[in-house]
């Protein structure tokens, strides 16, 4: 883990669930005399800024890149997109659908707020905008994908506690996850909700979901027409992308996959890997 330099700024609040809860202002800055904790590369532009009452770590989003000397960089292929920031429709999606996948039953992070810092950058489109911070707090900083990063022992305290999260016993632990995981898409996909981002950097190492910046549900369709027409064939590529993140947990665990076992775990949700099958030609 990394120490990154910041500077707290002056914000105004957009979204918050409760005003009392404490506000993390950073944006990363190499001269700054606040301090912010970096995971890993993969983190980007989210940062542990705190632990809360319940030890439980607050994390915050769009504070800048932690893998450069820039704090932001605009690549000019998407447009206002830019490196390090969270751009305000985006933070905003992520908080409401953060909240609406909780309310049905997953576990995911808990939101807190979505800032404005009030300090203005000029982006090589011309459009002048105030960086956004999506601010949250969840049981376990280190996802899926961090595994490299983390010593072992970290992820074995992690996975003990898995068996108190369902009823089912298993003799393996990436079935204990898989069975999270899966059941976690049954009651999305359900709902009619399409997370667009299932894979290892969006899941914690307490199996919880996050990052909802690039989901949709009838309550918060994509404002794009062509996008929200083409939200049903996106489903399915969600049951492969599970697949593998169950895989990748067995790798971590050094654990064998029983393919057989697996898919059976997949039917009992209703996700029938067969009928995606291509054979070939007899």
């Amino acid at each position: 883990m990394k120490i990154i330099p910041c500077r707290e700024y002056q914000y105004k609040i957009l979204l918050t669930t409760d005003n009392k809860i404490p506000i993390y202002p950073y944006i990363r800055d190499t001269d700054g005399d606040k301090t912010m904790f970096s995971i890993g590369s993969e983190h980007g532009r989210s940062y542990l800024v705190g632990q809360n009452s319940n030890k439980r770590w607050v994390v915050s989003k769009g504070n800048g890149l932690s893998y450069s000397q820039y704090t932001f960089l605009n690549t000019r292929e998407f447009g206002d997109d830019t490196l390090g920031l969270l751009l305000r429709k985006d933070a905003e999606r992520d908080f409401k659908l953060g909240q609406e996948v909780a309310s049905l039953g997953i576990k995911t992070n808990e939101m807190e707020y979505v800032l404005e810092i009030e300090k203005e950058l000029q982006l090589p489109s011309g459009h002048i905008i105030k960086p956004i911070l999506l601010q949250y707090n969840v049981e376990c900083p280190y996802r899926i994908s961090d595994a490299c990063y983390i010593p072992h022992r970290v992820i074995e305290e992690e996975v003990s506690k898995w068996e108190k999260m369902n009823d089912l016993h298993f003799d393996q632990d990436h079935l204990i996850a898989a069975n999270v995981l899966i059941r976690n898409l049954h009651i999305l996909h359900k709902n009619q909700i399409l997370h667009n981002a299932i894979h290892a950097q969006n899941y914690t190492w307490a199996l919880e979901l996050l990052d909802f910046e690039l989901a949709c549900s009838p309550q918060h369709p994509y404002d794009n027409e062509d996008s929200q027409r083409h939200v049903k064939s996106l489903y399915p590529r969600e049951v492969f992308y599970t697949y593998l993140i169950i895989c990748q947990i067995a790798e971590v665990l050094h654990e064998v996959i029983d393919n057989h076992v697996l898919e059976e775990l997949f039917n009992q949700y209703g996700f029938s890997l067969k009928k995606y099958s291509v054979p070939f030609i007899k």
